[in-house]
């Protein structure tokens, strides 16, 4: 194959470039910014519950019933982010996105909100305090990227924060899934049981079961994949302010 001539390939190279980087439109954008000041909002109505709350009680356990609802909400509203990576005005993986949305969500409903013994176990607010700071500062990192002010700070915290966060928030979402086990044996929830006109059956605690098996290869991948995201973002900075 001959090699392209060079104002050729530059002029290619110029164009792929201005494509890749080309984001959504300004009708898209408008609707993202609003979006994500909106998700940011709520995670701060979320956060300022959990404080008031805590303050009035003294104490932190229980606060999952002060914020339930907001929560519910802001949680059940990550789904539209699925449906942004669908349509093409967020260019990111449509398969990583709904993994990550939908597993919030499940666990929002199909375990802490479906298994009620389980809201007071102090592993809920453990997730629950990962999830808000992370959404705070992961919607806000959004917004100023769109607006194209994006503050360094904030993009420190975006791939800081979850070092801690992540572990944080995985250990709350297991201890929560592994305290919804008994009662979901003991009353049989969301099973399916032979014979049925179906000839189909579903034992939910297993499926439970086998949920948190799954952390075990999908945590290391999504925590290093973050690891790496993070050199390739800050580590420029960083060796940068080395040269100064």
């Amino acid at each position: 194959m001959s090699a392209a001539a060079p104002g050729t390939s530059k002029g290619a190279h110029s164009d792929a470039a201005a494509k890749k980087k080309k984001g959504p439109g300004a009708l898209a954008t408008a609707y993202l910014v609003i979006y994500n000041v909106v998700m940011t909002a709520g995670w701060l109505v979320i956060a300022v519950g959990l404080v008031r709350a805590y303050l009035a009680r003294g104490s932190y356990h229980g606060l999952y019933y002060s914020i339930e609802k907001p929560l519910k909400f802001f949680q059940t509203g990550a789904i539209l982010e699925i449906l942004h990576c669908a349509v093409g005005i967020v260019p990111s993986s449509v398969v990583l996105t709904g993994f990550q949305v939908m597993s919030r969500v499940f666990l929002t409903w199909a375990v802490t909100h479906s298994v009620r013994e389980v809201q007071s176990e102090d592993s809920v607010l453990l997730f629950v305090t990962a999830w808000t700071v992370t959404e705070i500062i992961r919607y806000s990192f959004y917004t100023f990227s769109l607006l194209n002010h994006l503050p360094y700070l904030i993009k420190w915290a975006r791939y800081t924060f979850f070092i801690v966060l992540y572990p944080m928030g995985v250990t709350g979402e297991l201890l929560t899934i592994y305290a919804a086990l008994p009662y979901v044996q003991k009353t049989g929830l969301y099973s399916v049981t032979l014979p049925n006109k179906y000839n189909f059956s579903f034992d939910y605690y297993s499926f439970l079961i086998l949920v948190m098996i799954s952390y075990i290869p999908l945590f290391p991948q999504l925590y290093f994949h973050m690891i790496r995201q993070r050199k390739k973002v800050l580590g420029h900075i960083e060796d940068y302010s080395k040269v100064e």
